[in-house]
C-alpha cells in the first residue's frame, strides 16, 4: 500500500488521508449502481482504495473496481464528488478519509477477480444504493449522480456481459 496523501479539510484542521473509488453503473431499466461489501464489517460501499504509484486518480479507481468487483468499464475522467469516512486501520486506530468518486459505465463483470471470495456484489436501483450505503456524504453523491446522469440525457449502452 503506498502512503496515501492527506487533504485538509475546509471546516477545520483536520486532515484526511486521501482514497479514490469508482462509482460502478449501468443501464437496466433505469440507472442501477453496482455496491461491494466492505471485507470487515460487510457493509455496502464503492470499491476504492489508496493512491498507487503512476496511476492517475480515476485509472485508480478502475483498479480497485476490477480487484474488488471484477468491473471493467469506461471510466470517467471528471470525478462525480467525493465523500468522507473513518476507515479502521489494522492496529485498531482509526483515521479519516476524503474519498473521491469516478463515475464508471460498467461494460462487464469478470467471471473471477482477485477479492471475489472477501466481498459480495450487488446492484442496486440508484435510490435504493443511496439508501443500502451509511455514509450521509455518500448518499448524496449518488443521488446527485442520478440527477447528473438524468440532465446529460446520455444513456449509452454497455456491451451485454
Amino acid at each position: 500500500m503506498n502512503a496515501s496523501p492527506t487533504v485538509k479539510i475546509a471546516s477545520g484542521d483536520d486532515e484526511a488521508r486521501v482514497q479514490y473509488a469508482a462509482l460502478p453503473y449501468r443501464y437496466r431499466d433505469g440507472l442501477e449502481v453496482l455496491l461491494v461489501s466492505s471485507r470487515e464489517t460487510k457493509r455496502w460501499v464503492l470499491p476504492k482504495g489508496w493512491p498507487m504509484k503512476s496511476k492517475k486518480p480515476h485509472s485508480a479507481a478502475a483498479r480497485e473496481a476490477m480487484e474488488e468487483a471484477g468491473l471493467v468499464g469506461k471510466i470517467d475522467k471528471k470525478s462525480a464528488g467525493f465523500y468522507h469516512y473513518q476507515k479502521k486501520l489494522k492496529n485498531g486506530a482509526t483515521v479519516l478519509c476524503r474519498v473521491q468518486v469516478f463515475p464508471m459505465l460498467v461494460e462487464k463483470q469478470r467471471k473471477s477477480w482477485p477479492e471475489m471470495d472477501q466481498r459480495t456484489t450487488q446492484w442496486f436501483r440508484l435510490p435504493d444504493a443511496a439508501e443500502a450505503v451509511a455514509e450521509p456524504e455518500l448518499q448524496t453523491v449518488i443521488r446527485e449522480f442520478e440527477t447528473m446522469k438524468a440532465a446529460s440525457q446520455k444513456q449509452p449502452k454497455a456491451k451485454k456481459s
